[in-house]
């Protein structure tokens, strides 16, 4: 894989050390050295889409940066980059905003569930979804996502037999939507089967779609509440109103740390739980800056998120083929959404700490050990490559030499 000219405004380096990036300045404590590439904190190292940095620089203009109320324009903002992006049709009432979507998981679990209820993740999978459950007194079900590599072609399937097994001891499904960190973008077949269950078992679905917009030319997201509220029958009705959908901009935009997100609940009585319990904790959203990059990521971020996606899509073949070619002994499974390479070193035969001690130590790269996202992470590591096509390289070639002295 041969060096690449300058094309596009994502090749320019930003230097990040020394801004409070948890991704650079957070190296010394989570790898012991700032030696080591940072290829681990799920943000990227792009400029924010022009339109955000204006909105900021606006809002700061005025002297006081006092408690605000979101406007109006903000949720129509978002209402009209569901309906053109997804197809999606929103009420503003079902609308709830929220600090970010970790804390919405959280805050769905204690509002809709009950201590000692059973709540169903599918490891292995973004590793908030299981303190959100185990944090709270609530029973962890797991219901494991299946390695399947069919046509050389590894990817991971729903083993929908087990999940209804699981929905009968639990009260709510944690579903991630492109799935991180294994990159699957469910299809409709698959979605269907779960919405068949939940109606089974009267199971709640929380759907994370925070990499929805993410998603390559290849694959096609479809929001997991739109499908049920596909038709006009009983069953769609009860369907779509046991769906919650977490979105936000802060992984399409690359404005995670603004701390802003939303969810979508139709069902009147859970939004009720679900700020009854905003209220009890004292959560507000008031921060001005964030609404201001909120609104305008949605409206003035699309020509940026055009020209972002098919850079990361080049990118993630060229690391895909390199890997294939050149890295025999690691298997990569391609995503089909997230700026997220999914790494199999087990032929390595590592256990979890002396892998991640070989990508600090020999390749110098500071990645997100798999064994973190839980049960069928051991011995796989998640990749980040929301970078400058440049920085892949130079991983991957640190990784190919690292390899070469372990063999």
């Amino acid at each position: 894989m041969g060096a690449r000219a300058l094309t596009s405004r994502f090749d320019q380096a930003i230097a990040r050390e020394g801004s409070g990036a948890l991704k650079y300045d957070g190296r010394q404590q989570t790898f012991g050295t700032t030696e080591v590439m940072p290829m681990w904190v799920a943000d990227m190292d792009f400029a924010v889409p022009e339109a955000v940095t204006q909105a900021l620089q606006g809002r700061v203009a005025h002297p006081v940066l006092g408690y605000s109320l979101a406007p109006d324009s903000l949720y129509q903002a978002l209402m009209d980059w569901l309906a053109t992006k997804h197809d999606w049709q929103v009420p503003r009432e079902w609308i709830v905003l929220t600090p970010g979507v970790v804390p919405s998981l959280n805050m769905v679990v204690a509002a809709l569930t009950q201590p000692d209820e059973g709540v169903i993740v599918q490891p292995p999978v973004y590793f908030p979804f299981f303190s959100a459950v185990t944090g709270q007194q609530r029973r962890l079900v797991e219901n494991p996502l299946r390695l399947m590599d069919g046509a050389g072609q590894p990817h991971y399937q729903i083993d929908m037999d087990h999940l209804a097994v699981c929905a009968q001891q639990a009260r709510l499904l944690l579903l991630c939507s492109p799935h991180n960190p294994v990159g699957r973008v469910w299809q409709t077949a698959e979605m269907e089967a779960m919405l068949s269950i939940a109606n089974q078992h009267d199971l709640i679905v929380l759907s994370d779609e925070i990499h929805a917009d993410l998603v390559y030319a290849d694959a096609q997201h479809q929001p997991l509440s739109r499908l049920a509220m596909q038709g006009e029958t009983a069953e769609q009705t009860v369907q779509l109103h046991r769906v919650i959908t977490a979105v936000s901009p802060s992984k399409t935009f690359n404005i995670p740390g603004l701390g802003l997100s939303a969810l979508i609940v139709p069902n009147t009585a859970h939004r009720q739980a679900i700020q009854r319990h905003l209220n009890i904790l004292g959560i507000s959203v008031t921060n001005p800056l964030n609404m201001a990059a909120f609104e305008a990521a949605y409206r003035g971020g699309n020509d940026w998120l055009t020209e972002l996606m098919p850079y990361l899509q080049a990118t993630r073949d060229a690391a895909v083929a390199y890997i294939q070619t050149e890295l025999p002994s690691i298997k990569v499974i391609a995503p089909q959404a997230t700026y997220l390479l999914w790494l199999d070193c087990r032929a390595l035969n590592l256990d979890d700490a002396a892998l991640k001690r070989f990508f600090i130590d020999e390749a110098q790269l500071g990645l997100s050990p798999g064994a973190m996202f839980g049960h069928g992470g051991e011995g796989f590591m998640r990749m980040n490559i929301g970078t400058t096509q440049a920085n892949v390289l130079e991983a991957l070639a640190r990784l190919k030499t690292a390899l070469a002295r372990h063999a």
